[in-house]
């Protein structure tokens, strides 16, 4: 072998081994709140802040996770939503409650993951790369006290959005709420509206305070939000179908690991790697881009966490995100 090919080949080996230390020992724990503003509320309207939670997958150990999660509370948000999967093993409630412990004093609404329903299993990364990455379902998962996790978000107060519409009250505002089970796990059933007129009023297309008899038993509200763990297609239609001002989401891991200047290379899912993270538009632009006029307001979190069996991130750091609504 060529001396000049040889060096390029022990080159590109020390940066792939370079890289992986990267991934699994920095960026995984390099943890970064986002922030985001979003023109979505009446005209007139104050700013309403919101703490969007996704994907800790807590393991037993983390405590710097936990920790940075427990210090989100000094934003003092006036609403928490929770995305799912917050654990990833039978022993992870007592820190998962704990890190979670001032926010569950906050307004807040929930959905539940895959794996807040049973844990993580070993599985082929490659698999991550085929148009559907979920394969044949293992015989004997491990079950997680999921009905407990749920319990203890409802007896905080937190609305349960599990293939349910609620409404909440918050900052002076009432919001109603819209959302769906796992999606990734096909178990998603998009709540009836209950049969009442589900369009617009005049002074909610004008900016002003929608009255949704199907959505706030006939009181006004000034926000409709859709909430899911997975982004996938048929449930961003479904919410946008539903008229949600915005649809929040998490699942994607922002693709987990990503290529500079390409992005992720995945969504495990059938969201387009273009609104893998951040906020976006659905279906089209964002709706303060030309053409965005029909959209609904998209946000998805890369998320705080990993599968135990794939700890790393690369050119995508965890998160969270504070999405400060404010006026059209």
């Amino acid at each position: 072998m060529p001396a000049g090919t040889a060096r390029a080949l022990g080159g590109l080996a020390l940066g792939g081994v370079g890289a992986l230390a990267w991934a699994s020992l920095v960026e995984v724990r390099w943890y970064v709140l986002r922030e985001v503003t979003v023109p979505v509320l009446p005209a007139g309207e104050a700013p309403l802040r919101v703490l969007h939670l996704a994907d800790l997958h807590l393991v037993p150990g983390q405590r710097r996770k936990v920790d940075w999660v427990r210090d989100l509370a000094s934003l003092d948000a006036d609403l928490v939503i929770d995305t799912g999967d917050n654990w990833a093993h039978l022993g992870a409630m007592g820190p998962l409650l704990y890190a979670l412990e001032p926010h569950l004093a906050k307004p807040g609404a929930f959905v539940l993951g895959s794996n807040d329903y049973v844990a993580p299993i070993p599985k082929n990364p490659g698999r991550y790369l085929l148009p559907d990455s979920r394969g044949a379902r293992h015989p004997s998962p491990t079950e997680l006290p999921w009905r407990e996790l749920a319990a203890r978000f409802r007896s905080a107060g937190w609305k349960d959005l599990t293939n349910r519409r609620d409404t909440i009250d918050v900052a002076g505002r009432r919001i109603s709420l819209v959302g769906v089970d796992d999606a990734h796990l096909d178990q998603d059933r998009f709540p009836a509206a209950g049969g009442a007129d589900d369009a617009r009023t005049d002074a909610s297309r004008a900016g002003g305070t929608r009255t949704d008899a199907s959505r706030a038993g006939g009181t006004a509200v000034d926000l409709h939000v859709g909430v899911t763990h997975a982004p996938y297609r048929r449930v961003l239609d479904a919410m946008h179908a539903d008229d949600a001002d915005l649809v929040i989401a998490g699942h994607t891991h922002g693709g987990q690991l990503a290529v500079p200047l390409y992005g992720a290379l995945v969504t495990n899912c059938d969201l387009d790697r273009s609104r893998a993270k951040g906020l976006h538009g659905w279906p089209g632009p964002r709706p303060d881009r030309p053409g965005g006029d029909g959209s609904t307001w998209l946000h998805v979190s890369a998320g705080l966490g990993t599968s135990p069996y794939a700890p790393v991130r690369f050119a995508c750091r965890p998160e969270a995100t504070l999405l400060t609504l404010v006026a059209r």
